[in-house]
C-alpha cells in the first residue's frame, strides 16, 4: 500500500517494535564496548571512536543489515553511508533518518546509536507492513559526529553541506591524547588515511548535490534533564543553540618550582586556571555556558612551572549574539589575567585565541516540525492528559542535523535519558522511551512523504 493511500488513523497507528529496536541497539554495541557499570550484559558504556576497527565492524553490520532490507547503499568520500529503500518514484530524492554510530571514548549506548537503529527499525516496519513510499526513504550514518578522535564535531555532515572543505576534513589529524588509540601520540592519522585503512573512503563526492535528500529527521536522546524531570515522553526539537569553539594558548615562562618565588613567575597553568574559573562566572551571568574539555601543559615536568598551556574552549548560548557578548567580555578578562601573571618580570603571560569552529543558532524547518508534532500527538493521544506528555524544546548540543538544515528541511525528535546524563558510560534511555521516539520518527517520515506529493 502506498503511503498516500494510508488513512490518518493508519499513519497514527504505526509503531516501532520495542524488543526488536533493543536488539538492533545492543547487537550493534558488541563492537567497541567500553566501561562496565553494571552486572547485566548490556550494562557497559561504549568506546567506539570514529574510523577505528570497531567502527569498521559496526559499519559493515549497518551495510549488510540495510541491504537485507532492500536498500541501495552508497559511501561518499567522507565515509558517510547512505542506505536508500526505493519508493514508487525514482525521480525524486529520498527522505532520510540520520545519526551516527561513533561514540565518545567513555560514551554510552544511546547517543547517535539510537537514531541509526531507529532508522533501521523504520525500514523493517515498512517492509513487514507492505508499505511503499512515494519517494524513497533512507538511513544515513554520518562519520565522526562526535569529534572525539578527529577534533571537529559533525565534520562529515559539514562537508556534505559544503560548509567545510573536503581538503580541510581529509587533512584533520586525530587527537594525540585519545588513550584508546595509543599509536596516535607517535604518528597521528589523518581522516583520509583512517578512511583508507578501514576501506570506507568512498568514491562518491561528499556533497548534498551528489547524495541529495528531500528531508532529514534525527532521533536522539535529549542529553539534558528537561524531559525526564518533567515526566515527558517526547521533545519536538525546534532548533539548536549557537556555539563557538576556540583553542586558547597561554604562553608564560618555564622556571624551577623550588627556587622561583610567585612574584617572579609567569605561570601559564595558574593563569589558565584563573581564566577557566572566570569563564564560567561570566557565561553564567549571561545565561550561557562555557566549558574546557582538553588541556595540554608543557613542558610537563613535576618540578617545572609550566611555560605553555593550550586548552579547548566551548561557548554556547541561545543566540550567536549571546555568545558574542560572552566572547567580548572574556577576551578583556583573559588579557587582564595574563598581564597580571608575571607582571613582576620583563615578560608576563600572553594569551592567544584561535577559532576552531562556530555555528549560529539553528532553526529547524516548520514543515518537518509539524510532521514531528503530529506524530508525537498521535503517540500519546490515548493517554491521560496527553498534551502534557510532549513539548517543544531547543537542543543544547550540536548534531548532524545542524548541517543538513543548511541544505534540506530538517527536524529532530528527543527522548528522555536517565538523569539527563550523556557522554558517560551510564548514559541510559529506557526501552519504552526508545520505542516512543522511534515510533514518532517513523510516523514523521511517512507524514512527510505523504505531504510531499499531495
Amino acid at each position: 500500500m502506498l503511503t498516500t493511500e494510508l488513512s490518518e488513523a493508519e499513519v497514527s497507528g504505526l509503531r516501532a517494535n520495542k524488543e526488536r529496536l533493543q536488539d538492533w541497539i545492543h547487537h550493534s554495541c558488541q563492537w567497541g564496548s567500553g566501561v562496565r557499570w553494571g552486572d547485566q550484559p548490556t550494562e557497559t558504556g561504549m568506546a567506539r571512536l570514529a574510523l577505528s576497527q570497531e567502527d569498521k565492524q559496526v559499519r559493515d553490520w549497518f551495510v549488510e543489515t540495510t541491504k537485507s532490507l532492500g536498500c541501495h547503499v552508497t559511501v561518499d568520500s567522507m565515509g558517510n553511508i547512505f542506505a536508500v529503500r526505493p519508493g514508487r518514484r525514482a525521480d525524486v530524492p529520498a527522505t532520510f533518518i540520520g545519526s551516527h554510530l561513533d561514540t565518545q571514548p567513555t560514551g554510552g549506548r544511546y547517543d547517535g546509536i539510537l537514531g541509526v537503529c531507529a532508522g533501521i527499525e523504520m525500514l523493517k516496519v515498512l517492509e513487514e507492513r507492505g508499505i511503499e513510499t512515494e519517494g524513497g526513504v533512507g538511513v544515513v550514518n554520518w562519520t565522526n559526529e562526535e569529534g572525539a578522535r578527529f577534533p571537529k564535531s559533525m565534520i562529515s555532515a559539514g562537508v556534505w553541506a559544503e560548509s567545510i572543505p573536503l581538503e580541510t576534513a581529509h587533512s584533520l589529524l586525530e587527537v594525540p591524547t585519545v588513550a584508546s588509540l595509543p599509536s596516535a601520540a607517535s604518528a597521528p592519522e589523518s581522516m583520509k588515511s583512517a578512511l583508507e585503512k578501514i576501506n570506507y573512503l568512498g568514491t562518491i563526492p561528499c556533497s548534498y548535490k551528489s547524495s541529495p535528500m528531500a528531508a532529514h529527521f534525527e532521533l536522539h536522546i535529549e542529553q539534558g534533564p528537561h524531559l525526564v524531570t518533567a515526566g515527558q515522553h517526547v521533545g519536538v526539537v525546534t532548533g539548536v543553540q549557537a556555539y563557538r569553539w576556540y583553542r586558547i594558548n597561554v604562553t608564560g615562562r618555564d622556571c624551577h618550582t623550588g627556587s622561583t618565588a610567585f612574584q617572579h613567575r609567569a605561570d601559564a597553568m595558574y593563569a589558565s586556571a584563573r581564566m577557566m574559573v572566570r569563564a564560567r562566572e561570566v557565561a553564567d551571568k549571561h545565561s550561557c555556558l562555557a566549558s574546557v574539555g582538553i588541556v595540554e601543559v608543557k613542558p610537563g615536568s613535576v618540578n617545572t612551572v609550566p611555560g605553555f598551556v593550550s586548552f579547548s574552549f566551548d561557548i554556547r548560548g541561545p543566540e550567536i549574539e549571546d555568545v558574542n557578548v560572552v566572547d567580548t567580555e572574556l577576551r578583556k578578562e583573559f588579557d587582564a589575567i595574563a598581564a597580571e601573571e608575571g607582571k613582576g618580570i620583563a615578560k608576563p603571560c600572553r594569551v592567544e585565541w584561535q577559532l576552531d569552529f562556530e555555528t549560529p543558532a539553528t532553526k529547524f524547518d516548520p514543515g518537518c516540525i509539524d510532521c514531528v508534532t503530529a506524530s508525537a500527538k498521535a503517540l500519546v493521544a490515548d493517554r491521560p492528559d496527553p498534551e502534557s506528555l510532549y513539548r517543544t524544546i531547543r537542543s543544547g548540543a550540536g548534531h548532524d542535523s545542524v548541517f543538513t538544515n543548511k541544505r534540506v528541511p530538517t527536524s529532530m525528535v528527543f527522548v528522555p535519558c536517565k538523569d539527563g546524563v550523556s557522554h558517560h558510560p551510564e548514559e541510559f534511555s529506557s526501552a519504552e522511551d526508545c520505542v516512543n521516539g522511534a515510533s514518532v520518527i517513523l510516523q514523521a517520515v511517512v507524514r512527510f512523504d505523504r505531504k510531499r506529493f499531495q
